[in-house]
Formats: C-alpha cells, structure tokens, sequence
C-alpha cells in the first residue's frame, strides 16, 4: 500500500484481534487435545467393559496419527484457497461427532476405525490455525499470539483430568470410608462413554461459534473501523512484501532445505514430547508407587509450569526479535533437567521439579519454532510447509511412546527410553541452532 499506516490505528487493531481471535482459538484446541488423549483415561473402564487389553488400546493410539498425516497437508493448502472460518467449522464439527461416536464401539476394529476417523478429522486444525494467525498477526506479535494458542495444551492437561475423573464414576464403583458405593449408569451409558461424549460436544459447538463469529481476515472484520482495517492490512502486506527472495511454489516448498531441517526438528521434539506424556504416569508409579489420587496431583504440576514458559518465550522472542535462539534455549533447558531426572529416583520432590523444568522446555519452545516458517515463507508455500511440517512430526506421536515401552519391557527399565528422548531432543536442538532462519534481521535465507 502505498499510503503511510497510522500507528495508533494499528495499536487498536492488534489489540482488538487479541481479544476477539484468541480466546475462542485457546477454548477450541483444549478440546482438540482433550479429545485427541482422552483415550488413555477413558481405557481405564473401558478395557474391562469390552473386553479389550493394553495393546489394542496402543494401536488405536497410534492409528489416530496415521489418519491425521493423511489429510494434514491437503487441509493446511485449503485454508489459503478457500475460507479458514469454514474450514475450521469443518474440522471442529466433524471431529466433536466422531469422538462422540467413539462411545458406541465394541469391537477392537471398530475402536481402530474411529480413531482412524477421529484424526482425519482433526488433521489440518493445527496448521490452519498457524496460517490463520499469519493473517492477522504482525511479524512482532506472532510469537505471542501463538504462545496464546500454544498454552491450550497444557491448559488441557491440568484442567481435564479431574473432570474426566469424575466422569468416570458413572456406572461405577467406589470406595468412600471402607464402603463400596456404587454410581448408577445415566441413561444407560457408563463413565467411560459419558467421557467421550462430553468432550464431544463442546467441539461441535464451539464449530458453530467459529463459523459465526470468526472473520477470515481484517477486512471481513465488522468489529474494525475501516482506519483500523487498513492499517493492519497494510502492515501484513508490507511485511509479506519484505520476505526475502523470490517467492516459492508448494513443491519449491516442500524441498527448500530449511523446511526440512525443520521437520526434523519437530519430529525429533514431537517424539519426546509424547514419549513423556503417555508415560510419565507410569514412570512415577514404577519409580514411587504412588496413590491414583496422589499421582494424579503430581501430573498437573509440569504443565503448571508450561503455561508460563510458553507466555514467556513468545513474548521475549517478539521482543528481542531471535525466534531461533529461544527455542534452542528452551530445548536445552528442557534437556538438561529430563537428563538429571534418573539421577534424582528416591527423591520425588527432586524427581518431579525435574519433570516439571523438562516440560517447561519442551513446551516453551513450540510458540519460537512456529514463527520460523513464516520468516521466509508466505502464501501457499508457507501453508503447505506448516502442513508438511507438523503432520510428518506427528509421527513421532507413535514413535515416542512406542519405542518407550518397548525399552522399558526389554530392560525393565525407564532410564533407557529417557535418555533416548534426551537424543530426541539434543538433535532438535542442533537442527534448530545450525539454521539460518529467525536471526535478528533476517536477510537471505540459507542452509
């Protein structure tokens, strides 16, 4: 544009697209989450009811990631072609109905067709959400704006486990004094259905919400004044006009080296992540043969931990303008205390500070690394790359847990599969600190 922006115009955008976007956005990816894990409380009743055992429940797991790699990339393409409010209507109602529908299987195949479905279904949220925020965000807001999204995860994790617990209790028993008490079932249906359906129907919902109330860029925005409308389309615009280099087709995309390097990164960081979550339960049972009720406090507390390092590093990054060398500081923060955690068994307060750090790192780094793509990227390039990105990352959701359990049933022993984990992380941290991508000033970007 070649009208000069009014700052004051584009201070009240920026705020206005704060407090209007990212609210509903952080509801909807704690639901997203909640969802997607649900299943590892839900089995607790759920194996006993239908008969099943830990390794269907460990397939169909794992089968969630194949579904959500298969349509990943195609959804994050669509969100530059079509509507991002109707493409996330989409992805939200379609996967409320059929965590919903996960209530009504039987059978292990069913189970596996569900969660097949389920992350189909789900595929393209994430990135679209990126790329929606690209729209609507300046280069020194992104970092924020994303930790703002980000910290939905382990919002998720501290939030859901006490309401899916009490959940649970339908149709169940309890011990309460020495007595068993029994909870009725509610409308025939157990604790462990009721748990799929709950968390089902706020993502339908919120799908409604979203098609309503979202606008897929500032000038679709009602709640702007047209000042406020041009001054922060023409800032977007200015900043896509500055992005270094020609401008690059999909394909050109998907083989530019640093979009690579940065799939291996979050693969590796992905894989650690998950590694941790499906069993840092069991880790601290094996470890200090805890109380359910008991470890249940204790798995709240890292992700406590999570929402402030998130907050913090999108914030400073934006600050200080160094995306890269935020997210290699978190990933080293984070490897040096799961590092320690071995070292610490016989002293939980130690052991769980440890875990607390790791997740801390682990999570603080994601709002840092995201804001890398969009340096050197834009359009469909950028879309599609952020497709690529997290969707070949996922796999490590299967990798993570699956390598840790194969450890740990060979050796009888956690401290091998963390230390892989700590490999996981060493080499998204090297990856991350070799690229020329998100240093201060950004010229030419090489690797």
């Amino acid at each position: 544009m070649n009208n000069p922006i009014d700052p004051a115009a584009l201070d009240r955008a920026r705020r206005k697209a704060y407090w209007r976007l990212l609210p509903l956005l952080f509801l909807s990816y704690v639901v997203s989450y909640v969802d997607r894990t649900n299943i590892s409380l839900a089995k607790l009743t759920m194996l006993k009811d239908l008969g099943l055992d830990n390794a269907v429940i460990g397939t169909a797991s794992g089968v969630f990631f194949w579904g959500y790699f298969l349509l990943e990339i195609p959804c994050s393409l669509a969100i530059e072609k079509w509507s991002a409010r109707r493409l996330i209507f989409r992805i939200m109602v379609s996967w409320g109905i059929i965590a919903a529908l996960t209530a009504a299987v039987r059978t292990p195949m069913q189970l596996y067709v569900v969660r097949f479905l389920l992350g189909m279904a789900e595929a393209g949220f994430f990135p679209c959400i990126l790329i929606y925020l690209t729209h609507w965000f300046p280069r020194r807001d992104r970092a924020r704006a994303l930790s703002w999204f980000l910290i939905a995860t382990p919002a998720a994790q501290v939030l859901s486990p006490k309401i899916t617990g009490a959940l649970m209790q339908i149709g169940g028993d309890e011990t309460v004094a020495g007595k068993i008490i029994h909870h009725p079932a509610l409308l025939g249906l157990a604790g462990w259905q009721w748990v799929y359906i709950f968390w089902g129907v706020p993502a339908v919902l919120l799908g409604i919400v979203v098609y309503f109330t979202l606008a897929d860029r500032p000038s679709d925005a009602k709640w702007l004044t047209p000042e406020e409308k041009e001054a922060l389309a023409g800032q977007l615009a200015l900043e896509k006009s500055q992005v270094s280099g020609r401008r690059l087709t999909v394909l050109e995309a998907f083989r530019h080296p640093a979009v690579l390097w940065l799939t291996l990164a979050y693969f590796c960081g992905v894989t650690a992540n998950y590694g941790y979550e499906f069993f840092l339960p069991s880790i601290l049972d094996s470890w200090y043969s805890l109380k359910l009720d008991h470890l249940t406090w204790l798995v709240i507390l890292p992700p406590c931990v999570a929402v402030g390092s998130q907050l913090f590093v999108g914030w400073s990054s934006d600050r200080l303008k160094d995306h890269r060398r935020h997210a290699v500081i978190s990933l080293l923060i984070g490897l040096t205390a799961l590092l320690l955690a071995p070292l610490t068994r016989g002293h939980l307060g130690l052991t769980v500070a440890c875990f607390m750090v790791f997740f801390g790192g682990m999570k603080g780094y994601q709002p840092a690394f995201w804001a890398l793509p969009s340096m050197f990227l834009t359009d469909l390039a950028a879309a599609g790359s952020i497709g690529l990105i997290n969707s070949v990352a996922q796999l490590g959701g299967f990798v993570g847990p699956y390598v840790l359990g194969h450890l740990q049933a060979s050796t009888g022993s956690f401290v091998g599969g963390i230390y892989f984990l700590c490999g996981c992380i060493a080499a998204a941290a090297t990856v991350i600190l070799f690229l020329r991508v998100g240093r201060k000033e950004p010229k030419d970007i090489k690797t």
